[in-house]
C-alpha cells in the first residue's frame, strides 16, 4: 500500500457525520483521548488517531451526509484499549452516555458500549484471554495472522 501523509494510514477507516465537527473533536479529543491529526477546514472535516493504528475521519452534515437520528442507531465503532475500566471511567466523566458497562465476555474480552452526545455509539473492549472460537460454539474459517498491532503483517 502506498503511503499519503494527507490520510490516515488504517486500512479501514470509519466516516462519522456530526452537526458539530469541532463540538465532536473537542469531545472524542477529551473524553475518549483520540488526536486531532488533520483539520480540514475550521468545520468541514477532521482526521483523528484512535490508539496505535486506527483513525476516525469526523465529517460535517452535508448533502446526503446525516448524523445519528434518535430512536435507533445504525453501527458501533469498536477500539481496543489496554484498560477498559479506565476507558469507560474516562468517557462517562466527560458526557458519554453509558449504554452497557464494563461486561467479561465468553469469548475473553472485556467491554463496555457508550453514546457520545451526537449519537455515535462506541464500543471499548480489552483482551482478557486467548479464547478459540470453537470454545463458545463458533468456527474459525480463516484465522487472523498472529502479528501484534503496528507490526507489518
Amino acid at each position: 500500500m502506498k503511503i499519503n501523509r494527507s490520510v490516515p494510514p488504517a486500512t479501514v477507516v470509519p466516516v462519522l457525520v456530526y452537526p458539530d465537527v469541532r463540538a465532536a473533536v473537542a469531545f472524542l479529543i477529551t473524553a475518549f483521548g483520540f488526536v486531532e491529526r488533520t483539520r480540514i477546514g475550521e468545520s468541514h472535516r477532521a482526521q483523528m488517531a484512535v490508539g496505535d493504528d486506527g483513525a476516525v475521519i469526523v465529517a460535517d452534515v452535508g448533502g446526503e451526509r446525516r448524523p445519528p437520528q434518535p430512536g435507533g442507531h445504525s453501527h458501533l465503532v469498536r477500539v481496543r484499549v489496554d484498560d477498559v475500566d479506565a476507558a469507560f471511567a474516562r468517557a462517562s466523566a466527560h458526557g458519554a452516555a453509558v449504554v452497557e458497562a464494563p461486561v467479561d465476555r465468553e469469548y475473553g474480552e472485556r467491554d463496555c458500549t457508550l453514546e457520545d452526545p451526537f449519537g455515535h455509539r462506541w464500543q471499548f473492549a480489552e483482551a482478557l484471554a486467548d479464547v478459540a472460537p470453537e470454545e463458545f460454539g463458533n468456527t474459525t474459517v480463516s484465522p487472523w495472522p498472529t502479528y501484534q498491532p503496528g507490526e507489518p503483517s
